[in-house]
């Protein structure tokens, strides 16, 4: 089996190690210290160099070994840590992280995908700063209730900065959008599916580029909305959905609420399931995996909703 490396970021360095055997050596999270890290890579003709996505500190490292044309691929941290776990490994040092990671490339292989391009990132990184300002306003709103007369003022002063400021990244990511010939017309299908709003749009977008471009299972298990069994002997256990990326998720979830009561399709498909038994958190679950079936057929098939459900 042909060997990975795993390479462990942390805001100072940069421990890395070729298979999970070997002792890690470190180097600086620097442009000096990538480079010559990109350059002993080279070397090493590894199947895949093995990333953990840490905030944002992996960035600088993971566009230097995509544009040397090294096999980098970012792996979820959680995901990792189970592996580990798995492996009855239960300290948590850089050195071994980066065994462990060596070691998860090579037994789990997981899948390469494409970096995101400059455009990409700009609007991942807006739409980041956004749901921090949504986070700060929805903070300041609960402050509200107990404060005092001068103190609600203050709040609600602010308040109208931060919302400001919210719209302000909305127009810039319209803009963004926009300004992208597949992503404008995406945008404009992605909106004629009744329920599906410019937010919800927007945040499939942005935090699902993969939209389109992967089947029908693949796209559910990536979002999350994949029931995973729970099977033992003669019990069968519920079903339930665990994982994958929350922000298209939840938005596809308050895409099927409103489906749920305004689109034709969603709401026979919701009356449906309520009427065989089905919960009705269950039933809008089972609503926002086909809607995303259907709005993944649609990006793939350049087709619009009523195209898509004729």
């Amino acid at each position: 089996m042909q060997a990975c490396v795993g390479v462990d970021v942390s805001k100072q360095h940069l421990d890395w190690v070729l298979g999970g055997e070997d002792s890690p050596e470190r180097v600086t999270n620097t442009s000096a210290g990538i480079r010559s890290l990109v350059a002993k890579l080279r070397r090493t003709n590894a199947a895949l160099i093995t990333v953990e996505s840490t905030g944002g500190y992996e960035r600088a490292l993971v566009e230097a070994l995509a544009k040397a044309d090294l096999p980098v691929v970012l792996v979820n941290p959680w995901r990792v840590r189970r592996f580990a776990e798995g492996l009855g490994v239960l300290a948590k040092t850089d050195p071994i992280d980066a065994q462990i990671l060596a070691l998860y490339g090579e037994r789990a292989r997981p899948t390469r995908r494409p970096l995101p391009g400059p455009t990409q990132r700009q609007l991942a990184d807006l739409i980041r700063r956004r749901r921090q300002l949504i986070a700060m306003v929805t903070a300041e709103k609960n402050r509200l209730d107990t404060a005092t007369a001068v103190i609600q003022r203050d709040i609600r002063a602010l308040l109208k900065l931060l919302e400001r400021r919210v719209n302000k990244i909305d127009e810039r990511i319209d803009a963004a959008i926009a300004a992208d010939p597949e992503k404008a017309e995406n945008w404009e299908r992605l909106q004629s599916t009744p329920s599906v709003g410019p937010g919800v749009a927007r945040t499939l977008i942005i935090d699902l580029p993969e939209l389109g471009a992967l089947d029908r299972k693949q796209i559910t298990s990536l979002v999350g909305l994949a029931p995973f069994s729970k099977d033992s002997g003669r019990k069968t256990g519920q079903r339930r959905i665990r994982a994958g990326r929350a922000a298209p998720r939840t938005a596809l979830y308050l895409a099927a609420m409103n489906g749920a009561r305004f689109n034709p399709v969603l709401k026979e498909m919701y009356s449906r399931l309520i009427t065989a038994g089905k919960p009705p958190k269950v039933a809008l679950v089972a609503i926002a995996r086909k809607l995303l079936t259907i709005l993944n057929a649609m990006v793939r098939d350049e087709t619009t909703w009523q195209q898509a459900t004729r």
